[in-house]
């Protein structure tokens, strides 16, 4: 029997407003994540562990940023003479030419391209999460079940609830209620952002929807789509049983690099049997300058460290001088902090330069500090506080 044909579309194109200065002047996607790493790379790395070879990525923003980093596809065995990575950006010159208004509108906007491809089950999943999962075998229990969309679900806190799509499930498995984004949630098991679709009914049901809304066009997936699938008892719940982190927000970003601390990190980056994969650079080994002390962090190759750091990620190229302390932060490739200064609780794009005997943050909130800003010598960035680039 004959594997089913299964299509993976990664939607890649959103704003990602919510990640501040992080997106400012690259593609959420791209944004990197536990030193050498970028979001986009958990999605990808499910493909190619999933034996899935058909992946096509959405983009919008900051395209060069991401396409960069995509590489054709050949960290993830996606390089192919036939299938294997294809980036949809917006294009012009058809009634579905424009800018993306929504997930719901991209799948709309691409519906013609996925109806000639024909596949048997459609996974269409976001780039803005950490986890491991095979969307295989989501895919073919699906097949099975009779559903036109199979919801991956997860467990969220109750403070948290409100910023995703909520679901209520039977004891079979279906999906009883979906309510995007509510106000006052009434379960805190939440779609996770990874839906697959049984094509053509699927296509059709979003044709239908986007002749009712008009000129007005469609919005996300949650707005229109899942409830009108739910409502008409075809909606089914997969749980996620392992762990998932969305890093959406700057606050949930830096919390999730703080999961990757741990001495068990809640996903083993390097399992041999599911590793994440990325582009490869060109950096040497880090080095350990005498006097460095290194605790509880990530370090990555490239890196030189004669000061403190404590509880950090430091990405490829980041230098941490004599004398100086990082604490519980996320530094970014490039970023150097002079001697004397400290960076406490804080995220610093790509380049940063903090001079010498300089503080940025502190206790309470994350600060954050854009690509190439300069904190000047002795100067006091305050917790919290959210410092442009290039300032």
């Amino acid at each position: 029997m004959a594997l089913p044909r299964i299509l993976v579309l990664v939607l890649a194109g959103g704003a990602g407003g919510r990640l501040e200065l992080l997106t400012e002047q690259r593609a959420k996607p791209a944004v990197p994540f536990a030193g050498v790493y970028r979001l986009i790379d958990f999605p990808l790395s499910n493909c190619q562990h999933s034996q899935i070879a058909d992946v096509w990525v959405s983009v919008q923003f900051h395209p060069t940023s991401l396409s960069d980093h995509l590489a054709n596809g050949r960290p993830w065995d996606l390089d192919r003479t036939s299938g294997g990575l294809l980036t949809l950006p917006p294009f012009q010159g058809t009634d579905r030419g424009g800018w993306h208004t929504g997930t719901a509108d991209s799948l709309w906007r691409n519906a013609e391209l996925i109806r000639e491809y024909d596949p048997d089950a459609l996974v269409v999943v976001s780039s803005d999460a950490v986890y491991a999962l095979d969307y295989r075998e989501v895919a073919e229990s699906h097949l099975g079940s009779g559903a036109e969309v199979t919801m991956v679900t997860t467990e969220v806190a109750a403070d948290d609830a409100s910023r995703y799509g909520i679901v209520q499930v039977g004891d079979d498995g279906t999906i009883s209620d979906y309510a995007y984004k509510p106000d006052d949630p009434a379960t805190t098991t939440a779609t996770n952002e990874v839906f697959v679709f049984t094509p053509r009914p699927t296509l059709d049901r979003l044709e239908a929807l986007a002749a009712d809304a008009g000129e007005d066009g469609l919005d996300d997936l949650g707005s229109q789509l899942l409830p009108d699938q739910t409502r008409d008892g075809l909606a089914r719940a997969h749980p996620l049983k392992g762990y998932w982190r969305d890093v959406g927000t700057i606050p949930a970003y830096w919390e999730a690099h703080r999961d990757f601390l741990a001495a068990e990190p809640p996903i083993d980056l390097d399992d041999p049997a599911w590793p994440v994969h990325t582009r490869g650079g060109r950096h040497s080994a880090a080095r350990l300058l005498p006097g460095a002390v290194v605790d509880g962090s990530l370090v990555s190759g490239g890196t030189r460290v004669a000061g403190e750091v404590r509880g950090s990620v430091l990405s490829p190229g980041v230098v941490v001088e004599d004398g100086a302390t990082v604490v519980d932060s996320v530094l970014l490739p490039g970023v150097r902090v002079r001697s004397g200064a400290t960076v406490t609780r804080a995220v610093l794009d790509d380049r940063v330069e903090v001079g010498e005997g300089a503080s940025v943050g502190g206790d309470g909130d994350i600060t954050l500090v854009g690509r190439q800003a300069r904190v000047e010598p002795g100067s006091h960035v305050r917790s919290g506080a959210r410092l442009p680039e290039g300032k």
